[in-house]
């Protein structure tokens, strides 16, 4: 069997592409899930990557869960309630932990449809981007399910309460252009031009200072949880240490110098 993630590397940028096509890419099976939370571990890792584009391979981002699997109570859907509890801590559950702490900004690059788990994961993306074709359902309803993976948590926070419920009590589909206009996504652009354009945001984001930009996402994500005071209280260390930073220095002596800065050496 293919491998289920395929994780590509050029200059600052990783790219990670569900890799079941035949299958829709499915996110109930472990080998998944392990690929997944270990691609993000791996990047942490590694001071080189700045910026990670997340999509799919075929016609699919991300299917959610395998209904086959359901139907045959096979795999983290089979067992007790107590089995199936424990199977999502320890295995789907994993993933919007790994994601939200990605140090670095990460793109879903939703290049069809984004079903369930699918919806979900793209929600757990800083930056999504849909092509023509991408729709995205919250459907779990559809099969008798709730958003067990953290859905709840991420879409009201992109959408807002009213329009996630809606998503999550009819299950209907939302076109690209709807998820435009909802602000589920911040462009959609043709089919044949999603990648080049993921591409592209990606390399206009790895061409800022490595360190601020992982900076500036921490405060992004502790300001949807901090009020105002604390969120202030964090900013200022934070912008103290930048202060003492060498892309700081490299970026204000280019922009007096009248330069490109560079950061390739951070």
């Amino acid at each position: 069997m293919n491998d289920p993630l395929l994780y590509v590397q050029r200059d600052h940028v990783v790219t990670l592409t569900f890799n079941r096509p035949e299958e829709r890419n499915p996110m109930s099976g472990d080998d998944m899930i392990d690929a997944l939370v270990g691609a993000t571990e791996r990047i942490n890792l590694d001071t080189s990557v700045r910026v990670v584009i997340l999509t799919g391979a075929g016609p699919a981002f991300c299917a959610g869960g395998n209904i086959k699997d359901m139907k045959d109570k096979k795999g983290v859907f089979g067992g007790s309630p107590a089995d199936i509890s424990e199977g999502y801590r320890k295995g789907i559950q994993r993933i919007p932990l790994a994601i939200y702490n990605l140090d670095v900004p990460i793109i879903a690059a939703v290049n069809g449809p984004a079903v369930g788990a699918g919806c979900d994961i793209a929600t757990m993306c800083d930056i999504r981007i849909a092509a023509e074709s991408a729709f995205f359902a919250e459907s779990f309803v559809k099969v008798g399910l709730i958003p067990g993976d953290g859905g709840a948590w991420f879409l009201p926070r992109v959408v807002g309460m009213s329009r996630t419920a809606e998503m999550a009590f009819t299950g209907d589909r939302v076109d690209a252009q709807t998820a435009l206009a909802w602000g589920l996504v911040s462009r959609v652009v043709p089919d044949d031009q999603l990648i080049t354009t993921a591409n592209d945001l990606a390399a206009r984001i790895a061409v800022n200072p490595p360190s601020v930009v992982r900076m500036t996402k921490r405060l992004l994500r502790e300001g949807q949880r901090m009020d105002l005071r604390s969120l202030l209280e964090l900013s200022a260390p934070l912008q103290a240490a930048a202060h003492f930073t060498d892309e700081h220095h490299e970026a204000v002596t280019a922009m007096v110098e009248k330069r490109v800065p560079d950061f390739s050496q951070s």
